[in-house]
């Protein structure tokens, strides 16, 4: 070793020509704790230095350490660092690779500039909103190297609810920057980073203010009143008078307004107000005051007086009542079921460039006459509900379906006829013994915001190029979807200005974008809403889009452009919400399907939704009846385990389940801490329940004090149903972690999805569907179907491609040419006659299946409310159930498509349903001997007072 030291010298004095003076100083900003800094290196083809390296100084910029080192005639080298005591930074096992020159590395990042030089004048400071108890700032400058994940920690001075950092950029003008936990949740701005400049910036729910004042500096007393709002103007429908008025400026910012109604003062954080509920034929005065954030107001505006009209019809219903496990579901999209009235289809804009209109398939076709005029048809399948999609009016180029509401306080005119309105449908279908599940939307509103909430005004200009798109203004229209301009469009003249509104704040308002539409007209910013162009208000709506799916922004982000997301934590959009779902509640609706239900957090359920539910029920019906009322949400988690990848806020159980602890009474800050607390909590800390379960062959009473007031859907059932086995073994496995599992949904494929999240409709086949069918109508739960299962209705479709394709060639495509022709019923699942197309459907064997299926479900009531055990059964679909209540009691031993064995059971007679076949029990055991895949046994205890119904219906393809 020490020869070879002697020897490079002599080398080198001997042919200096034939050595480049390749030289690198690295410099390095170590963590903190560090107080050794050691460089292990190797120059490119050369040997590493030995361990740990050599010993680096302290460099004259503060926190920083240097090494110059010779590389010979190398041009760069690979470089890690240690403390010399066991800790290293090898950039997660990449190392660092650097060239010649200056090198410079702090948390992961690479720059060439040196620290501390005046030629590095760029830095960035950012301020990041968060919750997390530490937050990491991960970036890179332009052009240079990311940090090495997690990124640094944000640890600098900050106030309350905010991180602070501060970044050397070097040269550079702009940095990308994104934020972490560190313990594996992200904000990446939905995947597109964060992109920053300097000085200083603050983050806040994904949107980012340049040049932005601290947040944590106290600014000087705010003592400016805003602007005296102007251009009061006033309309009046029935009871309810809507006020506009021209927007206030302040120096600061308008927090809102108060409306003041002779001695009431009201609020609005828009420059428009909804005013319901009001005495018919009375006189109304109104002001308008603007307020700011330090509370201070405007003079008042000029006033308008107003005398309301006659009030609207009221329109009543009233609920059928009863426990809802007794019934089984029909889910029709009703613009697609049946077509009872051509005089409201409409195509839209989209009808063209979608390829409906080639198929004369406008997107809206059926409709509330259309259900009508079918009720028997789904009634002599045997079902006793029907859950049809949102009825509140919808705003979007393709909303048929009808989850863009727009005005939730009316019900869209182009479901509706003379003599079927919705009332009109409520009524009837419960004349015929059939409850109406509406699906109800609070997460979101279309992207034109919400009628008498806010609507955003955006860019807009009627010259050579948009005047089709743009509708020219007239002074007192409004939007109705029944008419359509050539090209499909209603009238939109009441969201567009070719001037910045006052009080906006879009960047950029009316500016080219410099990009293109797809006809090649030129684009503007502010032209089309969205949550990171700041055309919403933030208390009213969120600012951000879902960069995690299982983060706490699944809640407070937008989910899809065209559905903006309620800031569902704001009172005026709870009130909002609540007193719209009431109006239905008022008609008689039996229930509500609650879409997108974990994207607003089960803190906010079940303080503020569920309750408000719950009261108005009681008010309307009173305690008991109250509980009829049946509420179930989606929770959408598409995996095939129990907990949707370990998060349990969103996982579908969580949502049955009561809080068990107290938060802050602000729900924007409860709903974080309520997510914080049960996620650290995890998986083997939550509730379990034994409703669903026997005990032994007993029924015990169920123990609902915890329930929440929100049932679910079984989506870990609905993911696994691409095998019956496979569905029944992964729909027990979760039923411990549910309130009360005999209260869930279960499907195979709906409008979303079918199993294991595939895009297309379900097509394992007949027998498969059979089988299916077999299982959730004696299983626990309560079985619903999406229309056209019953014949296996575009089987293998593509279930939804938006305006892509023709509806026709999807799963949502119209059914009413398979109802042609006239049917009645006589019962559940019992037809009396039928004509046409709709006798050739109900002539199918899977039909034929189905009814018998609900005819037995009816006639055995373990089947619809029983708890179930899998205790003493051998068999691979096989299961015991008993309900025992109010002198019924009811015990039935079930196998699906295969043998089993019953052990340990009551002595006595047992009665098939399907067979009318009857076994003696005198040993406690029962074998059934059973083949043919979606065949069945039902095999109940026939006792004093409560008998066996014996063989109920008649031999089918599948039931014999």
């Amino acid at each position: 070793m020490f020869a070879a030291l002697c020897v490079i010298p002599l080398l080198v004095l001997a042919a200096p020509a034939a050595r480049a003076a390749n030289s690198v100083t690295v410099y390095y900003k170590p963590p903190g704790s560090w107080s050794t800094v050691n460089v292990h290196y190797a120059p490119t083809g050369g040997a590493w230095t030995t361990v740990p390296g050599v010993a680096m100084t302290a460099s004259s910029c503060t926190g920083w350490y240097q090494k110059t080192v010779d590389l010979g005639t190398a041009a760069g080298m690979q470089v890690v660092f240690t403390n010399g005591s066991g800790t290293w930074d090898n950039n997660s096992g990449a190392n660092y690779s650097v060239g010649t020159g200056i090198v410079a590395i702090s948390g992961g990042a690479v720059s060439s500039v040196e620290p501390c030089s005046t030629s590095a004048t760029n830095t960035a400071t950012v301020y990041y909103k968060t919750s997390w108890t530490t937050s990491y700032l991960h970036w890179a400058p332009a052009g240079g190297s990311w940090t090495t994940a997690p990124g640094v920690v944000m640890d600098e001075e900050a106030c309350s609810g905010w991180a602070r950092e501060t970044v050397s950029l070097g040269t550079a003008t702009g940095w990308q920057a994104t934020f972490t936990n560190g313990s594996g949740t992200w904000d990446n701005n939905a995947g597109k980073n964060y992109a920053l400049g300097t000085g200083v910036t603050t983050v806040n729910a994904g949107v980012i203010t340049a040049n932005a004042t601290s947040p944590c500096v106290t600014a000087p007393a705010d003592t400016t009143a805003p602007s005296t709002p102007a251009g009061l103007a006033a309309t009046v429908q029935n009871t309810t008078v809507s006020l506009t008025w021209t927007a206030s400026t302040d120096n600061v910012g308008v927090a809102g307004y108060q409306i003041i109604r002779g001695g009431t003062v009201l609020t609005s954080s828009a420059n428009a107000y909804a005013d319901r509920g009001l005495s018919a034929r009375t006189a109304y005065t109104y002001t308008v005051k603007a307020v700011d954030a330090a509370g201070n107001l405007s003079a008042a505006s000029s006033a308008v007086t107003v005398t309301t009209g006659e009030a609207a019809p009221v329109t009543q219903g009233e609920m059928l009542g009863g426990d809802p496990r007794k019934d089984s579901i029909y889910f029709v999209l009703t613009a697609r079921f049946y077509d009872g009235d051509t005089g409201n289809d409409r195509g839209g804009s989209q009808h063209v460039a979608s390829g409906n209109a080639a198929n004369n398939d406008p997107m809206f076709r059926g409709d509330f006459q259309g259900l009508v005029d079918k009720l028997d048809y789904i009634k002599g399948l045997g079902f006793s509900a029907i859950w049809i999609t949102p009825v509140v009016l919808n705003r979007s180029d393709y909303d048929y379906h009808g989850y863009h509401g727009w005005d939730f306080y009316r019900v869209d005119p182009r479901l509706e006829s003379t003599g079927a309105s919705y009332q009109d449908l409520i009524n009837k279908a419960h004349a015929k013994g059939l409850k109406i599940y509406q699906d109800v939307v609070y997460n979101h509103s279309s992207r034109w915001g919400a009628n008498g909430l806010f609507t955003p005004t955006v860019y807009g200009v009627r010259d050579s190029q948009w005047s089709w798109y743009y509708s020219e203004k007239v002074a007192g229209q409004q939007y109705d979807p029944l008419q359509e301009n050539a090209k499909g469009y209603p009238y939109n003249g009441d969201l567009w200005s070719g001037t910045a509104p006052a009080g906006n704040t879009c960047p950029n308002y009316g500016t080219p974008t410099g990009g293109k539409s797809k006809e090649g007209y030129t684009l503007y910013n502010c032209q089309w809403p969205s949550p990171t162009a700041k055309m919403f208000p933030s208390d009213l709506y969120h600012q951000c889009w879902i960069g995690n799916w299982e983060g706490e922004d699944a809640r407070s982000c937008w989910l899809h452009e065209d559905l903006a997301d309620f800031n569902t934590e704001n009172a005026t959009v709870q009130k909002y919400l609540i007193d719209a779902y009431n109006k239905y509640i008022d008609m008689g609706v039996d229930g509500f399907r609650i879409d997108t239900a974990v994207h607003i957090p089960r803190v906010t359920w079940n303080r503020r939704f569920l309750p408000a539910l719950h009261d108005h029920l009681v008010q309307k019906y009173g305690a008991a009846k109250a509980d009829d009322f049946y509420v179930f949400g989606e929770v959408a988690a598409f995996v095939n385990d129990k907990w949707n990848r370990g998060s349990v806020n969103h996982s579908a159980q969580f949502y049955t389940w009561k809080e068990r602890k107290t938060y802050s009474a602000d729900d924007a800050t409860a709903a974080i801490e309520q997510f914080t607390y049960e996620n650290n909590l995890g998986t083997g800390n939550q509730p379990t329940s034994t409703n669903a379960f026997l005990s032994g062959n007993a029924y015990h009473a169920p123990d609902h004090s915890q329930f929440s007031g929100m049932n679910i859907i079984d989506m870990r059932m609905h993911m696994n149903f691409g095998d019956a086995q496979n569905a029944f073994s992964n729909g027990k496995d979760s039923d411990d972690s549910v309130n009360d599992a005999t209260y869930n949904v279960v499907y195979v494929d709906s409008h979303d999805y079918g199993p294991n999240k595939s895009s297309t409709r379900y097509s394992g086949g007949t027998d498969a569907w059979a089988e299916n069918m077999s299982l959730m109508w004696t299983f626990r739960g309560i079985p619903t179907l999406y229309y056209g299962s019953e014949i296996e209705f575009q089987a293998g479709k593509q279930i939804d491609c938006g305006p892509t394709c023709p509806l026709a060639t999807t799963g949502r495509a119209y059914y009413g040419d398979n109802l042609t022709g006239s049917v009645t019923a006589s019962d559940y699942g019992v037809v009396s006659s039928a004509t046409g197309n709709v006798a050739t459907t109900l002539s199918k064997p899977l039909v034929k299946h189905l009814q018998r299926l609900n005819q037995i479900r009816r006639a055995v009531p373990a089947l619809q409310m029983g708890q179930y055990s899998i205790d003493g059964v051998s068999g691979g679909m096989a299961y015991k159930r008993r309900y025992t209540a109010g002198g019924v009691d009811s015990f039935a031993l079930i196998t699906v498509s295969g043998s089993a064995t019953f052990s340990g059971i009551p002595n006595g007679t047992y009665v098939d349903a399907v067979t009318g076949d009857r076994k003696v029990v005198t040993g406690g055991s029962l074998s059934i001997s059973l083949s043919g895949k979606g065949n069945l046994r039902v095999y109940v205890l026939d006792q004093t007072g409560n008998p066996a119904p014996g063989k109920v219906g008649a031999d089918t393809t599948y039931l014999k």
